[in-house]
């Protein structure tokens, strides 16, 4: 019996995007296409079969420990930009200005799809495995107050539990803009116990 199953659920990439140097800005700037590796997206700084742990893996490992790189690619989905945006106050929100590395449309609840799922382009094969949930930070409040002023603190908060995923390749190939991706999730029940787990970890 397979492991994963293919769905019927499919994003439309509509947006693409690399950042060669994180350390000198966040914001990402537009492509066409991407070229995946097994390392993510050559040159974009997210790239890398390995990366330092940060404060999001602070519980398991001291910062700056070399671990396996889960977050080649942060992917939004469209749906989830435009109501973070809406609970911003603005129009709408670039997404390079949160440093996203793709933008899907279609698949609802984008940001909470299960860990371990996958979205494989339907003409290339190319494989994403999404890890799980990006949490929101404050680092895209200073692009946004670049381009709308006054308004980057109030990301954080309008952007929870919509900011996305993080994901690495799974198989290489290119994706380019207008893709379909299919979503492909695990054949497993939600285990039970989460809510337990999560109530004693608090």
């Amino acid at each position: 019996m397979p492991a994963l199953i293919p769905t019927a659920f499919t994003a439309k990439v509509t947006w693409l995007g690399a950042n060669a140097d994180r350390d000198a800005a966040l914001e990402t700037q537009a492509l066409t296409e991407m070229s995946l590796t097994f390392q993510g997206f050559g040159g974009e700084s997210h790239a890398g079969l390995t990366r330092p742990a940060d404060s999001r893996v602070r519980a398991q490992y001291k910062r700056g420990t070399p671990i396996r790189n889960t977050r080649q690619l942060s992917i939004v989905s469209a749906e989830d930009l435009a109501a973070i945006a809406a609970a911003m106050g603005l129009a709408a929100l670039d997404p390079a200005l949160v440093g996203a590395s793709m933008v899907v449309s279609g698949i609802p609840a984008f940001s909470h799809v299960p860990p371990s799922s996958r979205l494989q382009d339907e003409a290339s094969g190319t494989t994403l495995t999404i890890d799980m949930e990006n949490r929101p930070c404050h680092l895209p409040a200073a692009p946004i107050d670049a381009r709308h002023p006054g308004f980057g603190k109030a990301f954080k908060r309008a952007a929870l539990h919509r900011r996305g995923v993080t994901a690495w390749v799974e198989r290489e190939g290119t994706i380019a803009l207008g893709a379909t991706l299919r979503l492909h999730i695990p054949d497993q029940p939600a285990w039970p116990h989460l809510e337990a787990a999560r109530a004693t970890a608090r």
